[in-house]
């Protein structure tokens, strides 16, 4: 919340100083001066720690996404794009950090709720979310989120990981299967009588 009033602070000083620049004939420096003023203000809609966290888990860095996402303190204050930015990538993340599947789910399910900027962001999470149902033995709805990533992704860039997930959804047990072979691991076969 301080960086955001920092923020302010330094706009308002930004946008005053170009007044003041254009007010006493510094045209020049006043329009040199705008664009400064300009990337202030894009500082509002775009989180330094979100584009940070991007770039790290683009190079393969997880641990040093994981740290730039943890630096935002409050992103409901953040704008709603970012917000689910910051839900998803929360969610991709802690996958890979043992967040656990239920936590995850929830960040995913809330940043597609709030709405991801791309139809392959939102391809990809609802790719993810599919393998979290996989997991925990929910079938149809594994395959019904398969089916909406397949429609989002247009550019076919998920393509193979799509149909290797359609191959592992034949052979997934439901959630009763799973709960029949949990109980039936507990009881022991008494050998047979002759």
């Amino acid at each position: 919340m301080i960086g955001f009033i920092i923020r302010i602070a330094i706009a308002a000083l930004a946008i005053g100083y170009n007044f003041y620049l254009f007010y006493t004939g510094y045209w020049g420096w006043g329009i040199t001066f705008i664009f400064i003023t300009a990337l202030v203000i894009l500082s509002f809609f775009r989180n330094e720690n979100v584009i940070v966290a991007l770039y790290h888990m683009r190079m393969g860095r997880q641990e040093k996404a994981w740290k730039a996402l943890e630096r935002i303190k409050a992103p409901q204050f953040l704008p709603k794009k970012q917000h689910a930015y910051v839900l998803y990538l929360k969610g991709m993340l802690g996958l890979q950090n043992n967040l656990g599947f239920a936590k995850c789910e929830q960040l995913i399910r809330k940043a597609l709720q709030i709405g991801l900027r791309t139809k392959q962001d939102q391809a990809v999470a609802k790719m993810q979310l599919a393998g979290i149902c996989m997991q925990s033995g929910r079938k149809k709805e594994a395959q019904t989120l398969v089916s909406e990533a397949k429609k989002l992704d247009k550019d076919g860039l998920l393509k193979e990981q799509l149909d290797m997930m359609k191959k592992q959804l034949s052979m997934v047990a439901t959630k009763n299967q799973m709960r029949m072979a949990q109980m039936h691991r507990g009881r022991v076969k008494t050998p047979r009588k002759r």
